[in-house]
């Protein structure tokens, strides 16, 4: 029987309906932008009112191929440290997206610390939002979702080294999600932010890793924006590009406690 991963956030994080949400991804797309090809890709996952057009400027501006993997951070729980979605189809109110069972597989067996686990994919929301953007800019996408809660630098590289050999001869895009300094001033998360992005944009995994913890920056996802990294590395990736850095107070209007935003590209 085939598994189907329910949509958990439809309806909160981002419209229940296909016509609300269709409609709301279109006005995020930003038309006539020159889609190029991409190894890698870090995109928000806060509710789209207010990340939305972060993560739409990034996926106008991406050619999306046939698969897409997927590393999220874990909020929800349990905290498996690395957690392949078990599901054959994960639903949307776009409808269901296939899971590339063979990369999966793959990716399983080239890294045994991956374990199959449905449970940290239940009610976690940060790989579930980048799904609907990626149907809407390819509606036959596939997707391979990973949720990661292990945060040592050494097994996320070698996730990320083994996913790389995993993609090598395979035209696949690796997503990492996440929201960069959460609840500061717009202020102080720009400072804080703009020290994890450098380390991003030049492509140095374990310099974000380091730099992260060592200054307490709550970037939710640095697990998988090291993971990303350390593959698009492994890959020969030569050049990343922050599309665009925002935060919520730019869309509420409160610039004393802010969640900050951003959208890289790696090449």
């Amino acid at each position: 029987m085939t598994t189907i991963r329910r949509p958990a956030v439809a309806g909160t994080f981002y419209p229940g309906s296909r016509e609300s949400l269709s409609r709301q991804i279109s006005g995020f797309e930003v038309k006539g932008e020159c889609r190029q090809r991409c190894v890698g890709a870090m995109a928000p996952h806060a509710g789209y009112v207010y990340s939305g057009a972060v993560a739409g400027e990034l996926y106008s501006r991406i050619e999306i191929p046939p698969s897409v993997i997927i590393l999220a951070p874990n909020h929800r729980g349990p905290f498996v440290r690395f957690a392949l979605s078990p599901a054959a189809k994960w639903q949307t109110p776009l409808g269901d997206v296939e899971v590339d069972a063979d990369l999966a597989a793959a990716i399983g067996k080239a890294f045994p610390a991956l374990e199959l686990d449905a449970a940290p994919h239940t009610y976690e929301h940060s790989a579930e939002v980048q799904v609907p953007f990626l149907q809407h800019f390819r509606p036959d996408v596939k997707i391979v979702p990973i949720v990661i809660a292990e945060h040592e630098c050494e097994p996320l590289v070698e996730l990320g080294e083994a996913i790389a050999e995993c993609i090598r001869e395979r035209d696949v895009l690796i997503v990492a999600s996440s929201d960069m300094t959460h609840f500061e001033d717009a202020a102080s998360a720009g400072r804080r932010d703009k020290m994890a992005l450098e380390k991003v944009l030049a492509l140095d995994p374990e310099g974000l890793h380091q730099v992260v913890h060592a200054n307490g920056i709550s970037m939710c996802g640095v697990s998988p924006a090291v993971v990303m990294l350390s593959a698009a590395r492994t890959l020969g990736a030569k050049n990343a590009e922050l599309v665009r850095y925002a935060n919520s107070g730019d869309v509420s209007g409160d610039r004393s406690n802010v969640v900050g935003y951003a959208a890289v590209r790696v090449f």
